[in-house]
């Protein structure tokens, strides 16, 4: 990728700020609790509260904890946040509110999911990943397999998953967005060459999400898991969702038929059944404060169309790029994004190596990107919390930690801790 400036790009800080105010979508900015001193880019692991989340959050303490105890179920409807909460989450992977359930984590409805689509084909043995692939998901995987011996995880490169796709593949495992790169797999391609294959799709929209649209339902996938925490803002360690294709809904059996994914969970009934849709996959109790947190955060979303949302993300790395360019290859970095812009989610990232202490030393100057073993820098670009001109600033402070040898300094080096 050349990394200098292109036609459309902003020539200078000036009209960086020109084209913020110009923006229609620049308001959102103000939405959101932004640091007191810094540039944040690294929204794509988590992202900054949302104002409305955190008047949300006291409410939940204060009036309906405190005020209401036990009663807050129904005096509050807890028991309803859940499937409210899936509702405004449909909309932005294009899928129907009784597709989705909002609960535990990725890796958890990852497994619920993955198990539960080998018991629907059930003559097939192999599972079919991506090499390199988010580590969380090969683990779920192994896990799976480690339970049944006639299981084979079958791993390929991400460019040979289409000619994977045979006869034996049960499910076809993949992440919409490299974590580390943010290249975009094809997400409608490769479910209709799965559905071809008579396997099923299970999609991982953790680095998607609220971000780019991926029209699951148009697209025929058969199932998708996604956090809540990163582009959708919703809190560290919020709840994350799982989405099921309504054909699926009838013979699909949960593995871990919790209470809560009871038909009827309050008749106390022996015996599990299912309850329809998708929220058979909830399992236990919902946890209510980080779950209220995301429903506000999702607030911010109503109106939005999520096509207009990516490219404000790719104007926001367009900006970036103008400035950093020069320095970035001045000083060794390696674009390991797709260098076309239609092909990547919303953040970029540099090998170098000296990653580690470069993004340290960052930091240090209030820039907060974050590091990939072995050699990665990741910067993200929100487009919810992220201005032209900070992007613009980002570069400009990139480029005095470079020329200065300030990511030398002896504090950087050693890595006491890797978020």
């Amino acid at each position: 990728m050349r990394m200098g400036p292109a036609a459309g790009r902003p020539a200078s800080l000036a009209e960086c700020r020109r084209r913020d105010l110009a923006d229609p979508l620049g308001p959102l900015v103000r939405r959101f609790r932004q640091p007191r001193a810094g540039i944040y880019l690294d929204g794509n692991s988590l992202g900054p509260p949302p104002r409305a989340a955190i008047t949300a959050v006291r409410r939940a303490l204060e009036a309906e904890w405190a005020g209401e105890l036990v009663s807050g179920w129904n005096t509050a409807d807890w028991i309803g946040l859940p499937a409210r909460t899936a509702a405004r989450i449909a909309p932005l992977i294009g899928a129907r509110p009784d597709e989705v359930a909002v609960a535990d984590s990725v890796s958890v409805n990852l497994f619920k999911l993955a198990a539960g689509a080998l018991a629907l084909r059930p003559d097939r043995r192999v599972l079919l990943a991506v090499e390199g692939d988010f580590p969380t998901d090969g683990y779920m995987l192994q896990g799976l397999a480690g339970l049944r011996p006639d299981l084979r995880i079958r791993k390929v490169a991400a460019d040979r998953l289409a000619g994977a796709l045979d006869g034996e593949v049960a499910v076809l495992v993949a992440s919409h967005a490299d974590y580390r790169t943010a290249a975009l797999a094809d997400l409608p391609g490769l479910s209709r060459r799965a559905s071809e294959a008579g396997a099923l799709t299970l999609w991982d929209l953790s680095h998607t999400a609220g971000l780019v649209p991926a029209d699951l339902a148009a697209a025929g996938a058969d199932m998708a898991v996604g956090c809540g925490y990163k582009y959708l803002n919703g809190g560290p360690g919020a709840p994350a969702f799982a989405f099921l294709a309504r054909r699926h809904h009838e013979a699909f059996a949960n593995p871990l038929p919790g209470w809560m994914g009871h038909a009827e969970p309050f008749a106390f009934a022996p015996g599990y059944a299912p309850a329809a849709g998708a929220a058979r996959l909830m399992a236990g109790t919902p946890p209510i404060l980080s779950l209220t947190a995301l429903h506000a955060a999702l607030e911010v979303y109503d109106g939005l169309d999520p096509a207009d949302l990516l490219e404000r993300s790719r104007q926001l790395a367009d900006t970036f790029l103008a400035r950093a360019g020069p320095a970035l290859e001045a000083h060794g970095f390696t674009c390991v994004s797709p260098p076309g812009r239609g092909d990547r989610g919303g953040h970029l990232a540099f090998s170098h190596p000296h990653a580690y202490p470069v993004v340290q030393a960052l930091i240090a100057a209030g820039v907060t990107g974050d590091f990939r073993a072995p050699d990665l820098m990741r910067l993200g670009f929100s487009p919810l919390t992220l201005t032209r001109a900070q992007a613009w600033e980002a570069a400009v402070r990139l480029e005095r930690v470079m020329d200065s040898g300030a990511w030398r300094d002896p504090a950087f080096a050693e890595r006491r801790r890797v978020t």
